[in-house]
């Protein structure tokens, strides 16, 4: 178990905020984890749980303890596939094709970590990770038990679980279970996949070279975030109700939309800040990627609050605008 003291989180936030904790704990076991739950109890002091800080805008030093996962590990049985928390997700993905188990390509390259998966329900085209996740296994930290919550116990919605809300920071994920498919069935309704591989010949894809095309669409407009700071997509796409979607369409017939149900439709954020002129704009050093209107960016020493102002000057755009209040996907501490 790592326990240091004043520890930099440079490396522990893809926007490349420079703070420090006062105390960083990390597990590499269920044991380590029950001994960090007891830390944390003993300690009294404030705490917050991470990944790999690829959905984090950290904005000031945090006064208290900073705790992580490095629990590694993937196995399989049949279609089920058992993951470590602080299993890079990318790597999940590719490990369940080489096992012939199918499902997660269209999720390829999301930056983060298996436990973020189950607590934030990342997803992209089309599709998101509640689909495949069976059981989340835990330690409590209260008591240090070790409870296993289903599917249904975690309550998912859009980007949102109880992990999120009346969860947050009562449980430390030590692993994550999925069922994914023998069979390959392509999903390609949702984004530019299927424009992808018709430009490049292809009709009848295999899940390789569906996530081919994916990595290719999203390395096209997602900034490196070694080169410049960012937590990909910075806001969740709003969802209106038809009522509302239908009067902007009228306005704007040409605006991007996907049906949710018969009394909802999800706009992309991105579209309604680029129509705010925002794409490619920067405040000081903080900015909005000139491919992707959806991702903020840190130009080059950036501080945190200079993000969320930056933040809040789109929200406000596009409330005035189009009478949408957009909110953020990234966590902000």
């Amino acid at each position: 178990m790592k326990d240091i003291k004043d520890y930099s989180l440079l490396a522990h936030n893809t926007f490349g905020i420079d703070v420090r904790c006062r105390r960083f704990l990390e597990y590499a076991t269920i044991e380590e984890a029950q001994q960090v739950a007891q830390a944390l109890r003993e300690s009294g002091e404030p705490y917050i749980i991470i990944g790999s800080g690829s959905n984090l805008l950290l904005t000031k030093d945090y006064e208290g303890t900073v705790v992580h996962s490095a629990i590694k590990g993937i196995s399989f049985d049949g279609r089920r596939m058992l993951c470590g928390s602080g299993e890079v997700w990318d790597d999940v993905v590719v490990r369940s094709l080489e096992h012939g188990l199918y499902g997660l390509e269209n999720l390829s390259i999301i930056p983060g970590d298996v436990g973020a998966s189950a607590v934030q329900n990342i997803g992209a085209y089309g599709l998101e990770a509640q689909v495949f996740i069976r059981r989340v296994y835990t330690v409590e930290i209260a008591t240090g038990k070790m409870p296993v919550f289903s599917w249904e116990d975690c309550r998912y919605g859009y980007r949102d679980s109880r992990f999120k809300h009346e969860w947050k920071n009562r449980y430390l994920i030590t692993a994550v279970e999925y069922e994914l498919t023998e069979m390959f069935f392509p999903r390609l309704g949702y984004g530019n996949v299927s424009a992808e591989l018709e430009r490049k010949g292809i009709s009848n894809p295999t899940a390789w070279q569906v996530r081919d095309a994916i990595v290719e669409l999203r390395n096209a407009k997602l900034p490196d975030p070694k080169v410049l700071g960012n937590a990909g997509s910075f806001f969740m796409n709003p969802v209106v109700p038809r009522s509302k979607y239908e009067a902007l369409a009228a306005d704007y017939p040409q605006m991007p939309h996907y049906y949710i149900d018969e009394d909802h439709e999800k706009i992309p954020a991105g579209w309604l800040i680029e129509q705010c002129g925002w794409k490619g704009r920067s405040v000081g050093r903080a900015g909005v990627h000139g491919k992707q209107a959806l991702v903020l960016v840190n130009r080059g020493g950036a501080t945190g609050d200079e993000i969320v102002a930056l933040c809040r000057q789109i929200q406000q755009d596009v409330m005035q605008k189009f009478g949408i209040e957009i909110h953020p996907e990234v966590n902000i501490v």
